[in-house]
């Protein structure tokens, strides 16, 4: 019964380390998008043109 509790516990601690390391990863900026807004200028034409063919 001992190495039940004793894998509980270590389970915890390693689960609370994955917690942490992704709550530091979503600070420093890991997840930001940088890619995806430089190239949507690029569509923005054909996207208002795709809308104005649509309406007609």
């Amino acid at each position: 019964m001992k190495i039940i509790f004793g894998l509980i516990a270590i389970s915890f601690v390693i689960a609370i380390g994955f917690l942490i390391s992704f709550f530091w990863a979503v600070k420093s900026g890991q997840y930001d998008d940088d890619y995806t807004p430089s190239v949507r200028m690029l569509f923005d034409d054909e996207l208002i043109n795709n809308k104005n063919n649509k309406t007609e």
